[in-house]
C-alpha cells in the first residue's frame, strides 16, 4: 500500500498547527490571566459573565447611594445633637430663672440663652456639601428664616423649607431618607422660639414668662430626641445594607471570576505540556519527512 507523501505532510502540518493554537491560547490565558477572551469561546458563559458584571455594576451605585445616605444622615446627626445640647442647658436656664434670683442674674441668664438661640439657628439652617439639611427636598435656601430687631436680636423664627423628603435607593427593593421629616423640622422652629421667650422673659426678669416657656422647651426636647432616636434607626440600616452589599460584591466577583479567571498553576501544567508536544512534534516532522517515500510502501 502506498500512502502518498502529500497526506503525510498534510497530517503532520494539521498536528502541529493544532499544537500551536493551543500553545498560544495556553499563552494568552497565563498573560491575561482569563480564559475568556473573546465571546466565540464560550457564549454561554460570557453571557453569564456579562450578567455577573451587570450585577456588579448595580450594587457599586448602590453602595455610592448607601455613602451618600449615610453621609447626609451623619451631618443631620451632628446639627440634632447641638440641638439637644442647646434644649439641655435651655432647661437648666428655665429651672434657673423661675426662682429668687436677682435682677442682673436674670440679665445674665438672658444674655445666655440669647446665644443659645443664635447657636440652635445655625444648626437648624446646618449646610452640608452645598445642600441645607433641615428643609426637605427644598435644599437651595436656609430652610429658617430669622426676623431681627434693631440690636440685631433674634426675635422669631419660620420654617421655610417643605414637609417632602428625597428616598435614597438602596438597592432594587428600598430605599431611605436620611434627612429629617417636615413635622420634626415646623418642630425646630417652635423649640426656637420658645427659646426667644424664653430670653425674653430672663432680660425682663419675668418669671411667669420664664415658666411659660417651660412648654414649648420640653416639646422641643422631645421632638429633638425623637429625630435623634430615628437617625440612629436610619445609620444602622444604611449600615447594615452596605455590609449586605460587601458580601453580594464579593459573592458576585467569585463568580465572575470563576467564569472567566485562568486556574494559572493548571494552565501552566498545560502551557508546558504542549510546548514539549509542539517540539516533538517538530522534531517528528523533521524526521518524516527526511525519510523517502519508500519507507511508506508495505
Amino acid at each position: 500500500m502506498r500512502i502518498a507523501s502529500n497526506t503525510i505532510s498534510d497530517t503532520i502540518i494539521s498536528q502541529i498547527d493544532q499544537l500551536s493554537t493551543q500553545q498560544a491560547t495556553l499563552q494568552n490565558e497565563v498573560s491575561t490571566g482569563q480564559k475568556i477572551t473573546e465571546p466565540s469561546d464560550d457564549p454561554s458563559t460570557v453571557s453569564d459573565a456579562l450578567g455577573l458584571e451587570s450585577q456588579l455594576s448595580e450594587l457599586k451605585q448602590y453602595g455610592s447611594n448607601a455613602t451618600q445616605a449615610l453621609t447626609v444622615a451623619q451631618a443631620s446627626s451632628t446639627g440634632l445633637t447641638t440641638l439637644k445640647g442647646v434644649s439641655d442647658r435651655a432647661g437648666e436656664l428655665e429651672t434657673l430663672g423661675t426662682g429668687s434670683l436677682g435682677p442682673s442674674a436674670m440679665a445674665s441668664y438672658g444674655t445666655e440663652a440669647n446665644q443659645l438661640i443664635e447657636e440652635a439657628v445655625q444648626a437648624a439652617n446646618t449646610n452640608f456639601n452645598g445642600s441645607y439639611i433641615y428643609g426637605g427636598t427644598a435644599t437651595g435656601t436656609p430652610p429658617f428664616t430669622v426676623t431681627r430687631d434693631s440690636s440685631g436680636d433674634v426675635t422669631a423664627v419660620a420654617y421655610a423649607g417643605n414637609s417632602s423628603q428625597a428616598g435614597i435607593p438602596l438597592s432594587a427593593g428600598s430605599s431611605v431618607t436620611p434627612s429629617t421629616d417636615g413635622t420634626t423640622n415646623a418642630g425646630i422652629a417652635s423649640f426656637i422660639n420658645s427659646l426667644v421667650a424664653l430670653r425674653d422673659g430672663l432680660n425682663n426678669g419675668d418669671t411667669t414668662a420664664v415658666a411659660s416657656s417651660n412648654t414649648g422647651l420640653a416639646n422641643g426636647e422631645d421632638t429633638i430626641v425623637s429625630a435623634i432616636a430615628t437617625n440612629g434607626g436610619v445609620q444602622t440600616r444604611i449600615q447594615a445594607q452596605q455590609t449586605e452589599q460587601t458580601s453580594q460584591t464579593t459573592n458576585l466577583q467569585s463568580d465572575l471570576s470563576t467564569d472567566v479567571d485562568a486556574d494559572l498553576p493548571t494552565t501552566i501544567t498545560q502551557l508546558d505540556q504542549a510546548q514539549t508536544a509542539y517540539q516533538a512534534a517538530l522534531q517528528s516532522a523533521v524526521s518524516t519527512m527526511q525519510l523517502s517515500i519508500l519507507n511508506y510502501i508495505h
